[in-house]
């Protein structure tokens, strides 16, 4: 900027990360309600150490947020289903908008291949699902064309779920 300030919207180019950011980060990711004083004890770091770090891994972007994992069958979300689309060439904007708006969208990618967006849902029942692929999603202009793929089980493979999990 002319002025020499900075751009409140520029992300911080990314940082490498040292073994003790890399270890913060896996303890997080398999507790996000760890207390500071746990994760400094267990890098072996002070308490204003670990705080500082987390701080700047939350302020340059690689912790994105936290947040709690959901079993969506207990939470009345028995239907879940990927689904892949086809849209017109340069709307992955505006689709993607539209894609966030709608209930139990938990996942968008865009991607490469035989299709162009891969989404991940999570309805109440099948009836629910049909609705939301026949009556929201076919009916975005810029979508040419679906694929829904029920998922009949899911295993969470996050850290935590006795899974390691490796961060080089």
């Amino acid at each position: 900027m002319a002025d020499g300030a900075e751009d409140p919207g520029r992300v911080p180019p990314a940082r490498p990360l040292d073994a003790i950011d890399r270890d913060i980060l896996r303890l997080l990711q398999t507790d996000g309600r760890a207390s500071i004083r746990s994760v400094a004890d267990r890098v072996h770091v002070s308490r204003a150490n670990a705080y500082a770090r987390i701080n700047r891994l939350i302020d340059d972007g690689v912790i994105r947020g936290f947040s709690a994992r959901v079993d969506h069958e207990r939470a009345g979300q028995g239907a879940s289903a990927y689904i892949t689309l086809k849209i017109v060439q340069n709307t992955w904007r505006t689709v993607r908008e539209q894609l966030q708006a709608l209930p139990g969208a938990t996942h968008i990618a865009l991607v490469s291949g035989d299709f162009d967006v891969l989404l991940l849902v999570h309805t109440p029942d099948n009836r629910s699902l049909r609705e939301l692929v026949l009556t929201r999603i076919q009916a975005i202009p810029e979508v040419l064309s679906t694929r829904t793929l029920l998922v009949f089980e899911e295993t969470d493979l996050a850290p935590g779920s006795e899974r390691p999990t490796e961060l080089t």
